[in-house]
């Protein structure tokens, strides 16, 4: 009998109620996404391996998918009781002063949106003199020394009439930070809102990234720069010492290992009864208990990395097969699998939305002797997918009008079929995409820049023969179907306009 078989039996042979352990995984998780840029709660914190150096000052370019984390670790980042948790493991973020130089969420005292950037862009200020600006208000707050504030014009002016001071300012902060033996760090995110038109966004990151440079000439003034993946291809980082920045780069990824250990940290960490549940089962399935610490329960690091026992965990959940016998799979894989991009990557959010939309389905299974039905877990990769349909319109709404057209189209299919679907919605080519908001980076290619623009988000896979496929994340809330697949969500989404 397999590991997982032998613990999930002994589990049920204890009489733990499967109902009960249902009700204690949609209590533990969200009911709908979390806002990325709310501060996270000490309990749910969880840092995967891959971004350990992503959270390091000398980590000056970040960059990841959508919902890898980047605006979450902004947040995190900024709250001192999180950077004392993390600074267990990068002890230099205990002793760290950090701001925000730009964010989703408006803070017009700290840094500009993207109305005021504009406006600053109309009078002739360089994004160089504007990020320089930020920054001298940053610094001004660690100095106590006077840098003018009213307005963003005056700032810019002063930075840009003033530049002996503004060194010496930086020397300043410099200083007192040494003499405290504390760093600084200002960070910035969500630089696709800064403009929506990518010419003006790309010389506002590069003016950024110039500055970040500058900021090296400092050994206790830090800046960390979280990018979304084409924002950094489509970067030309052509300035001196470029390289500099380049050979700092980490990337936000999820490894299967991390996506459970991130699922198990919420169940033991859940509210009340529904946390005593699933800590129980922890227990028995692993055989090390999660432990306490400050009203937090933590998980072994050896589990973390064990595939072997979170196998086992998770058939504790949902069985062994993804049916009634082998063939159909194993849950373990087969939900990571199925939540994967074109580029194997899955988003925490979409794999524990997919987990909670199985546990709300399998109430319809009152017999079934495990938490997780199966067919209901193939429910909740069907939910999982339109959040992550939604949340590309989000980031990219050219994509939501450019698969409209494609909805009831079987793949793989040949690339012919989808641009000529393409051609008579939008006659008059890729222009017809147009919004308020970026566009595709390589819409002056034609249908093919598009194709290409779809295959580096992951949305497209190109087959042996020349084909195009969509992984199931996204052709599920896409509504186009696959022989043998998942079905296709029949509700078509909202365009973005």
């Amino acid at each position: 009998m397999a590991l997982g078989q032998a613990l999930t039996a002994a589990t049920h042979n204890d009489m733990t109620d499967p109902q009960r352990i249902r009700e204690a995984i949609i209590a533990a998780l969200p009911v709908t996404t979390v806002t990325e840029s709310a501060v996270p709660e000490r309990r749910f914190l969880y840092v995967p391996p891959a971004h350990l150096k992503a959270l390091r000052l000398e980590s000056q370019l970040v960059i990841g998918m959508r919902g890898a984390g980047k605006s979450f670790w902004t947040a995190a980042l900024a709250a001192a009781p999180l950077r004392t948790v993390i600074g267990q493991t990068e002890p230099y973020l205990t002793d760290t002063e950090v701001s925000i130089g730009f964010a989703a969420a408006a803070d017009v005292d700290a840094y500009p949106d993207r109305d005021i950037l504009a406006e600053l862009l109309k009078q002739a200020a360089t994004p160089y003199d504007i990020w320089r600006a930020v920054v001298a208000r940053w610094l001004a707050k660690l100095t106590g020394e006077y840098v003018p504030a009213a307005r963003w014009h005056e700032t810019v002016a002063w930075v840009r009439q003033n530049p002996e001071a503004l060194a010496r300012i930086a020397q300043a902060a410099d200083q007192r930070l040494a003499s405290e033996q504390r760093y600084g760090l200002i960070v910035f995110d969500a630089l696709d809102r800064t403009s929506t038109d990518w010419n003006t966004v790309n010389q506002i990151v590069f003016d950024l990234l110039r500055v970040v440079l500058w900021l090296t000439e400092f050994k206790r003034l830090h800046a960390k720069v979280f990018l979304r993946e084409d924002q950094f291809d489509r970067l030309d980082l052509n300035f001196p010492d470029a390289a500099k920045l380049k050979a700092t780069k980490a990337e936000l990824k999820w490894e299967p290992c991390d996506l459970h250990g991130l699922l198990w940290q919420r169940f033991c960490n859940a509210d009340h009864e529904h946390g005593a549940v699933l800590r129980d089962l922890y227990a028995r399935i692993t055989g090390q208990p999660a432990r306490p610490e400050d009203g937090v329960w933590l998980l072994s690091n050896d589990v973390k990395r064990d595939e072997r026992r979170q196998r086992a965990l998770f058939a504790a959940l949902a069985s062994d097969w993804m049916g009634k016998d082998s063939r159909r799979g194993v849950p373990y894989v087969w939900v990571v699998s199925h939540l994967a991009d074109g580029h194997g990557r899955v988003s925490p959010r979409s794999f524990l939305a997919a987990i909670r939309a199985a546990a709300e389905d399998s109430a319809r299974y009152s017999d079934y002797r495990y938490p997780l039905h199966y067919e209901s877990i193939k429910r909740g990769v069907q939910q999982a997918s339109q959040i992550r349909v939604d949340e590309i319109a989000e980031d990219y709404p050219w994509v939501t009008k450019l698969m409209a057209p494609l909805r009831g189209l079987s793949v793989p299919c040949p690339i012919e079929t989808i641009t000529a679907r393409w051609q008579e919605r939008f006659p008059n080519g890729p222009v017809d995409l147009g919004g308020n908001y970026l566009p595709p980076l390589r819409a002056d290619l034609g249908w093919s820049g598009i194709q290409d623009d779809l295959r580096r988000l992951g949305i497209f896979e190109f087959t042996s023969d020349n084909r195009i496929n969509l992984p199931d994340i996204y052709r599920i809330g896409f509504g186009l179907g696959r022989r043998g697949g998942v079905k296709p969500i029949k509700t078509a989404p909202s365009p973005v306009v």
